[in-house]
């Protein structure tokens, strides 16, 4: 056979092996959704062994030295082609991946696997009971799990580093330290300033909304952007979140408070962004390592630029805040647009991360990325973490959660993930947002006068184009750069609060 026939059959290889490994990793991830939307709570136990079985099977199929050899036998092939077609990046991702993947025995894989399920379980029995004692073993089984797989890769300069690689490959504890450190640094005079001034009227929001109509409204709104409920849909679960097992089969969550507006509507368009994200991946990359996001924070950047820069502006609200008004008019009807546009973007310290505002988000996110690192460090112990909790609270938002349900149990990741890698993306998110956005605005300023008129397509089709299609081609910073022309910076994310906030408070 001739040298380039070998070639693309090694390669054709490759691509069909690293298929088979997406298609188990997919149905592992129908069966998660499934048990946080529809699956009978007796079910837990059995959902947590078939979620390790699939996990286990993955992991061996992916370290398999046949396909550490066939990486190894088309690094001729990766450096012969433009580092960003889509051959050479599929290899390059790949073997980034099964680097990373073959240090760490499968059969821990399927044992954290397991454990997940059951603290997953615990974790929501727990919160609904108010009751951290009963979760805290499983807890601390999670920071010693993670531990042990920080000790798979013995280089790090940080116990976190290998964790956070997880999610935002390129990001360390040495970056993202004096990163968050300035973020604080900007964000509390600002929070300190607001927080003393009166604040807006959010009565409007909290009224008897049927969910019914929520979910319906929630629906119209995510539609006209551009979901496709012929490649998703949208159900209920405890905590949102987007998961996909597909290109052409991405699927969101959202939770409804009767009592509380903001709640659906806002988590619905979050996971949208996250959706539109996975749905504007190139087609070709279907059931390969190139399919998906690049990082949490990339992914995080799309779902709060559409849930905060375009879903909580004042365009926004100009195209959708009378269809609104239509459905809810007894609830509305009497509210002008300037009492509900200063009510969705009402500034207070709340303990509760996924209600706060733009302004205090990216302390609430602060504060567990520090008490993880705590964690992991032997700084804290798990059952000091309530109070630890609590402390950091007082400190930076100044209160005290009401109870450990709305404290340091309020969050799911903790309980379904490891302890390590978990946050930084949402604040990371948020500054990569805003970077993003201000390219798009200078890129077309047309952008913000559509969105005006309700039509999102050029702000869509500018998305696909400079980021959603490349699906995890380029790491986060290459991405920024090209994007954006620099790499990440808060400026622009501070520049908008600023500005943006100024009309509402002084500061």
């Amino acid at each position: 056979m001739h040298a380039l026939d070998k070639t693309e059959a090694k390669f054709a290889l490759l691509k069909t092996r690293l298929s088979e490994i997406s298609d188990i990793e997919s149905a592992a991830a129908v069966l998660h959704w499934d048990q946080a939307t529809y699956m009978p709570i007796a079910g837990a136990s059995a959902r947590g062994r078939q979620l390790a079985t699939l996990k286990q099977i993955s992991h061996e199929k992916f370290i398999d030295p046949a396909i550490g050899q066939l990486l190894e036998d088309l690094r001729p092939c990766e450096a012969s082609l433009p580092y960003d077609s889509t051959a050479a990046s599929l290899i390059r991702i790949a073997r980034k991946d099964y680097d990373r993947a073959v240090r760490v025995p499968s059969e821990f894989m399927a044992q954290f696997s397991r454990h997940q399920a059951a603290c997953y379980e615990a974790w929501a029995k727990a919160k609904a009971d108010n009751n951290f004692a009963a979760v805290e073993p499983y807890l601390e089984k999670t920071l010693e799990l993670s531990q042990e797989y920080s000790d798979f890769f013995p280089n790090n300069e940080h116990i976190a580093d290998p964790l956070i690689d997880l999610s935002d490959c390129g990001m360390t504890v040495a970056n993202l330290r004096p990163l968050f450190a300035e973020l604080r640094e900007e964000l509390i005079p600002i929070v300190d300033a607001i927080a003393s001034q009166p604040s807006a009227d959010d009565s409007c929001l909290h009224q008897d909304f049927p969910e019914s109509q929520q979910l319906e409204f929630c629906r119209t709104i995510i539609e006209r952007i551009g979901f496709d409920f012929k490649r998703g849909r949208q159900d209920k679960t405890l905590h949102p979140f987007m998961t996909n097992f597909s290109i052409d089969d991405v699927r969101i969550t959202t939770r409804v408070y009767e009592n509380n507006l903001a709640q659906a509507l806002f988590s619905t368009i979050h996971e949208m962004g996250h959706a539109l994200y996975e749905l504007g991946n190139s087609p070709e990359f279907e059931s390969t390592p190139l399919a998906g996001g690049i990082s949490s924070g990339v992914h995080e950047s799309q779902s709060r630029l559409w849930e905060n820069l375009v879903g909580h502006s004042r365009g926004f609200w100009e195209c959708f805040y009378p269809q609104l008004q239509g459905v809810f008019l007894r609830q509305l009807g009497q509210v002008s647009i300037n009492t509900f546009y200063q009510a969705i973007n009402k500034v207070a310290c709340t303990p509760i991360r996924t209600d706060a505002d733009e302004v205090t988000y990216n302390l609430h996110v602060m504060i567990r990325f520090d008490l993880e690192l705590a964690l992991l460090e032997g700084k804290i112990a798990v059952r000091d973490l309530p109070e630890a909790w609590n402390e950091c609270y007082r400190r930076d938002l100044g209160l005290v959660p009401a109870s450990d349900s709305i404290g340091v149990m309020q969050d799911v990741h903790w309980y379904v993930g490891t302890i390590g890698g978990m946050f930084q993306g949402y604040a990371l998110g948020n500054l990569m947002s805003a970077q993003f956005y201000e390219a798009a605005l200078k890129f077309d300023p047309e952008i913000a006068v559509e969105i005006e008129q309700g039509n999102f397509s050029l702000l869509h089709n500018w998305l696909k184009k400079n980021i959603y299609q490349h699906g995890r081609k380029y790491s986060a910073a290459e991405l920024m750069e090209r994007v954006t022309g620099s790499a990440l910076t808060i400026k622009p994310f501070i520049g908008y609060i600023r500005q943006k906030y100024g009309d509402f408070y002084s500061f």
